[in-house]
Formats: C-alpha cells, structure tokens, sequence
C-alpha cells in the first residue's frame, strides 16, 4: 500500500493567555487528521505565543488552514506557513549564557557578532532578574548556536570575550 503525501506545516500563534489555549488549538489540529509533531510555546507580558510544526496528509491541507482560522474568532492571530523537509544543518552546537547590567541592546549586540561570523542561534531565551545586591536588574541570556565549518571555537571565543568586556557582563560558551 503507497504511503499517503503528507505535508509539514510551521503554526505560529498569540493569544492573550488564559487556560486551555493549547488544548484548543491542539484539538483543531488533531480534528483535521494532522499530527502535532513538535513546538515551543512561553508566556510572555499577559500573552501566550508558540510556534508548532504540525504534519497532515496533503489532501487534508486547506481543510486544516480553515480550521486554524477559525480560530481568530476566539482570539488568536496565526501564521500558517508550509515547511520543506529539514536538511542537518551541520556545524558545531555550542551553548551561550550571559548575565549582566541590563542595557539597551545587548540582544543586537550579541547577535550581531554571531551573524558577522556566519554563526545560527537555533534558540534564545532572554529575562531580567533582580541582582541579590543593591536590587538593580540583571540581564540573562541563554542561546543555543550553531557555528558554521571553517570558524573555530577560539575565534568565536575571542570576539564574544572582546564584547562581554565592552558591555561588562559575563559570558560562557560551551560545546554543546
């Protein structure tokens, strides 16, 4: 018996948080034959947003797209978006953490000097915290990146040092 087509779908949503969010949403998609295959999902400032990659057979595409929007009646804005299927990206992972002074633009900063060496985040996540003295706040970051073939951990090492000295925080970089 040939296997069915089937097509990978990224979902990504927001909705202002309450219970039973992903339940609902899970339920529509289960509802039209797809498979909720992975996602990451945070709520953030009174909000609620995560992105899932979700697998349904071709045939059943557009039934499952209607479906999701119809959603927004109940509040929720969503992106739908078709995916190909995921290539190894290859590369060394490495694993980043940061605490510091919080600041303007310590996000752009970082990244910036990752993105100038050719360097993916493939995930981020970010928070302010209370310093244990004085009560100012503290910036956290925690990143997984990829670096691509060709830059050497020392090289990326070297320049993150460089920036962590100019925004006085503490950084570690950690194979992966």
């Amino acid at each position: 018996m040939a296997k069915t087509p089937s097509k990978t779908l990224v979902i990504t949503f927001i909705a202002d948080d309450r219970p039973g969010l992903v339940e609902r949403l899970s339920e529509v998609v289960s509802n039209a034959g797809g498979n909720w295959l992975e996602s990451r999902m945070a709520r953030l400032a009174a909000k609620f947003a995560g992105i899932a990659r979700v697998e349904i057979e071709a045939g059943k595409t557009a039934a499952l797209r209607d479906a999701l929007a119809a959603l927004e009646a109940d509040g929720f804005t969503l992106n739908i978006e078709g995916a190909a299927a995921e290539i190894s990206p290859g590369g060394t992972v490495f694993n980043l953490e940061l605490l510091g002074p919080d600041q303007p633009g310590i996000v752009r900063d970082i990244t910036g000097c990752l993105s100038e060496r050719g360097v993916s985040v493939e995930e981020m996540e970010t928070n302010l915290q209370r310093a244990p003295m004085g009560g100012d706040m503290l910036f956290q970051a925690q990143a997984r990146v990829r670096l691509p073939a060709g830059l050497g951990e020392e090289d990326l090492r070297d320049a993150l040092e460089a920036l962590a000295g100019t925004l006085m925080v503490d950084l570690d970089l950690r194979e992966g």
